[in-house]
């Protein structure tokens, strides 16, 4: 028995090592690329590692498009966006967790059904409503439809419900009021929740491209997916290819740096779901 249980584990072992590897190979191959030069890129057998190190895809591209611009744009969106959807979907989350009001089952129902609907089916409407304000080509309307999501209020609710209830007794007794039982007790021991959907909710933003797209009109507002798109139609007969996958790396920096700083948090929700009391 305990033979068959340790292959098996070494089983385990060998096919998470085997899926890692396979999906890190083409994010490292990418990164070759964007270190060498066209000769390289065409030469067969592919080399996974750059004979000559090189950053001069780096320096054309951004010379040749405003990446810096596109790079900003990215950041200020997902940052204010992710800051938004978790401040949103806490308070909601705890009201739905441990406030009674009316209809409190059926506006947490019809949050459900909203995470069942396709997200380009609200394209349309959207767009007609941003038309209306004056809000295309702008950061509002690429920031606000993003601040609100039911699949964040649907995770912060359940951890605030797995919260002992002795620890708003005590805090009540203390002489705390509502907001400082949210914000003092739950919140803080909310931390690896919080953190996870704002990992989540920052790479969903930053990787965004359908809505940016339709929303934006001016090369001065464009993200960097949906510049991307340009930068590939602006290679009319001969695509550098060195200088996309550079652009690519690029795209990719922050949200790895984001998941490195932040995967302790993503481990600890996943590991400690549930609260001993």
């Amino acid at each position: 028995m305990a033979k068959n249980f340790k292959f098996f584990r070494y089983l385990c072992y060998g096919v998470l090592i085997f899926g890692a590897i396979s999906m890190l190979l083409p994010f490292l191959f990418m990164v070759t690329l964007s270190l060498s030069g066209e000769e390289q890129i065409f030469a067969y057998p592919p080399k996974f590692l750059p004979e000559n190190v090189s950053f001069e895809n780096y320096k054309n591209i951004v010379s040749a498009f405003p990446i810096k611009q596109y790079f900003l744009n990215s950041l200020i969106i997902a940052v204010i966006t992710t800051i938004g959807q978790v401040l949103v979907s806490a308070c909601a989350g705890y009201a739905f967790a441990r406030l009674n009001f009316r209809f409190k089952e059926p506006l947490f129902i019809i949050i459900l059904i909203t995470m069942m609907i396709p997200p380009q089916v609200n394209i349309i409407p959207l767009f007609f409503v941003m038309r209306e304000l004056n809000w295309t080509d702008t950061y509002q309307a690429m920031i606000l439809p993003g601040m609100f999501g039911g699949f964040g209020v649907f995770m912060m609710r359940q951890y605030f419900k797995m919260l002992p209830k002795e620890l708003e007794d005590a805090a009540k007794i203390d002489g705390c009021n509502t907001f400082e039982i949210f914000y003092k007790t739950a919140l803080p021991l909310a931390a690896p929740a919080v953190a996870t959907l704002g990992i989540f909710t920052f790479i969903t933003i930053w990787n965004s491209f359908m809505w940016p797209l339709i929303v934006t009109t001016s090369d001065y507002m464009r993200t960097l997916p949906v510049g991307l798109a340009y930068v590939k139609a602006g290679y009319r007969e001969v695509i550098m290819w060195g200088e996309l996958t550079a652009y690519c790396v690029i795209c990719c920096i922050p949200v790895l740096l984001l998941f490195l700083i932040g995967r302790k948090y993503i481990i600890n929700d996943i590991m400690n779901g549930s609260v001993k009391e």
